[in-house]
């Protein structure tokens, strides 16, 4: 056991040997003398052991190694000579600590220097140790204390160690902590120790950026993409078959992957640290690890590259809806994309002209405005057409033309206004463009591509127009006619052309196209006004409804219709070979025939109510063409749909859809 030194120069040294688990042989040699002035500082020993590894250590270890043949003897001997040999002890000490785990030294040293060989060194601290068993007996100078002091000696014994005298040491179901004292209400809570381990995290994080970074711009992942065919579209199976082809880049990817393991598992291991060490602490720290990127992400972000990449803007690409997702509203980040080839009805290949369109077809499938169809469907040519020769652009440019090539003669009727008349627009105007085609041209149906009106305003009018439109498809009644959603659900917009007139007169078109054109027979335009008047603040325009009786002495304006066109094209249809095929329904021709015919309605009844317009659902489209076209009855049209749809749910790989109804 060490005792006092004879100068008041020299340190006061406290050795102690603690055995996890079993016992701490505590000796406190002189601490009441350090506290006198003659005493200036303060050096202790501590030597945890494990007593259950060392015993298993020594039965097993070779007596010819030094660092495996340790006893506790050995510890005794070794803490003995510290006093006498500082620098050799601590350095034997320390191999043997690294050569087992079986034992931890901490040595402190506080206040000025005493009989150490060492300068200008106020605290030193050899091996940091906490030590978190639970039952911890003291041996030493407590049994040399009256019983009634020994339990309070032990208690302020590891409040001093584990608390650093900051708060009491407390033991409750298994569990140790520190019951803080006023001043020290964090002192459970290591904070130093959290903010490296959030420092670590941080530094993980950026790791994870970099190293994902370092995989895009690698030869391998750009090699891989120029190796990619762009002359089709590619889904995210096809770019997975041709990735396990490219060993080269499959090699690299399972680099990152092994990569982001180690680094997962590494700020695991911390995270499971920290929560250890800020359990009892007020503020729990904010954890965000990094998710690993699978491959299913990977090839999403290679079809990005492909397909979501344009004006020096990466965006996000999604297979199932088949359209990228820009970071910038304002700037579009989409390319053209390919057509889609495969099996059946898919494309066999992209046109050489036009990738976005196939360009041919597989076996059984002929090809119709780019897009493959069943052979079948020839034979509906001569029952109805559907198809024009014009090209979005084409049809774009004629129609800002007006070009009379386009133009369908339709009949102007309205009981409410004449065209070329001046007219007082503060209530409801009705329009009608008609063809009567049910009456007059049944060998015709007719598709509508555009609007345009030519409207004008007398001098200083404060009147806006607004123009309601409704389309019949195949004739019949007004109810039996939709509503078209003008600059609704990506439907266009009416365009206003300022005309070099006298007049404040204007061209109003409404341009449907490809992708919005369908059937019709009569175009109903309602025409009803507002009042324009300027705001509050004299920059921006509000409306408001005129009233319905105004004083004539309030006139505010007045208004006429030069020309009001409809722009198409007319189809062929031949209503006789249609009743002839509703027939073989019942009276088959020959064997099989009705299962031929019956093919033939499908195709037509799926082409027709494909032209419907947009909406949620479908509308039946065919039953109008039954009920006005064909004059059958509710009745007939009823067991002709319900016959179709029978036959249609026995075909394989069939679809049916729901329509909604529009005619009666």
């Amino acid at each position: 056991m060490p005792q006092a030194p004879s100068t008041g120069s020299c340190l006061i040294r406290d050795l102690s040997i603690a055995h996890r688990n079993t016992q701490i042989l505590w000796t406190e040699a002189g601490r009441d003398l350090a506290r006198d002035t003659r005493y200036t500082g303060e050096e202790s020993l501590t030597i945890f052991v494990d007593k259950r590894k060392l015993s298993k250590r020594s039965e097993g270890s070779d007596p010819s190694t030094n660092s495996s043949s340790v006893t506790l003897e050995t510890l005794h001997q070794l803490a003995a000579s510290y006093f006498i040999d500082r620098d050799s002890t601590l350095r034997r000490l320390h191999h043997i600590q690294i050569a087992s785990t079986a034992i931890k030294v901490t040595e402190t040293r506080t206040g000025p220097l005493g009989c150490s060989n060492y300068d200008n060194l106020d605290s030193v601290s050899s091996v940091l140790v906490q030590s978190p068993e639970n039952k911890i007996q003291l041996q030493g100078l407590q049994v040399l204390l009256p019983d009634y002091l020994q339990e309070r000696f032990v208690q302020a014994a590891l409040s001093y160690i584990a608390c650093n005298s900051e708060g009491e040491f407390i033991c409750k179901d298994n569990d140790c902590w520190c019951h803080c004292g006023p001043k020290f209400p964090e002192c459970n809570c290591p904070s130093m120790d959290i903010q490296a381990m959030e420092e670590n995290l941080l530094r993980i994080t950026e790791t994870w950026k970099a190293y994902n970074i370092d995989f895009e711009e690698s030869d391998e992942f750009k090699f891989f993409m120029k190796r990619l065919p762009m002359n089709y579209f590619l889904n995210t199976s096809t770019i997975m078959h041709l990735w396990t082809m490219d060993s080269n880049f499959q090699r690299r990817y399972e680099q990152l992957e092994n990569s982001m393991k180690q680094l997962f598992l590494k700020a695991q291991k911390i995270v499971h640290k920290l929560f250890s060490l800020s359990k009892r602490c007020h503020k729990q720290p904010v954890i965000s690890l990094p998710r690993q990127r699978t491959s299913t992400y990977w090839l999403t972000r290679i079809q990005s590259f492909l397909y979501c990449n344009e004006n020096g803007l990466l965006g996000s690409f999604s297979e199932e809806t088949h359209s990228c997702t820009c970071p910038n509203d304002q700037v579009v980040c989409t390319s053209f994309l390919p057509c889609t080839v495969g099996d059946a009805a898919a494309c066999l290949s992209c046109a050489p002209d036009n990738r976005t369109r196939c360009g041919a077809c597989n076996t059984g499938y002929m090809l119709s405005q780019g897009l493959c169809k069943p052979e079948v469907a020839e034979s509906t040519d001569h029952y109805i057409g559907f198809e024009t020769d014009l090209q979005d652009l084409e049809m774009k440019y004629l129609l800002q033309k007006t070009d009379r090539r386009i133009e369908v003669h339709a009949i102007f009727i309205s009981n409410d206004m004449r065209l070329n008349s001046w007219f007082d627009p503060s209530w409801r105007k009705r329009m009608l463009l008609t063809l009567k085609s049910n009456k007059y041209k049944s060998s015709l149906v007719h598709m509508i591509l555009g609007l345009s009106l030519q409207i004008c305003l007398t001098k200083n009018s404060t009147l806006e127009p607004v123009l309601a439109v409704y389309v019949n498809p195949f004739g019949g009644s007004h109810s039996e006619s939709w509503f078209m959603p003008v600059s609704e659900n990506s439907f266009p917009d009416w365009e206003r052309t300022k005309l070099d007139l006298p007049l404040q007169c204007y061209n109003w078109s409404l341009t449907l196209g490809n992708k919005w054109k369908t059937f019709f027979e009569t175009v109903h335009i309602y025409l009803r006004s507002r009042i324009k008047s300027s705001g509050p603040n004299g920059n921006e325009s509000i409306y408001y409804e005129p009233l319905e009786f105004i004083d004539p002495s309030r006139n505010l304006g007045y208004m006429k219709i030069n020309n009001i066109q409809v722009f198409g094209y007319s189809m062929h249809f031949d209503p006789e070979a249609i009743r002839d095929l509703i027939l073989q329904l019942d009276y088959p021709y020959t064997q099989g025939s009705q299962d031929s015919a019956l093919l033939q309605l499908l195709e037509i009844r799926d082409r027709v109510n494909k032209l419907s317009p947009p909406g949620q659902r479908r509308l039946d489209l065919f039953s109008c063409l039954l009920r006005h076209r064909l004059k059958l009855s509710t009745s007939e049209v009823v067991r002709i749909q319900s016959a179709l749809q029978a036959f249609n749910a026995k075909l394989p790989n069939t679809v049916d859809y729901d329509t909604t109804k529009l005619c009666s």
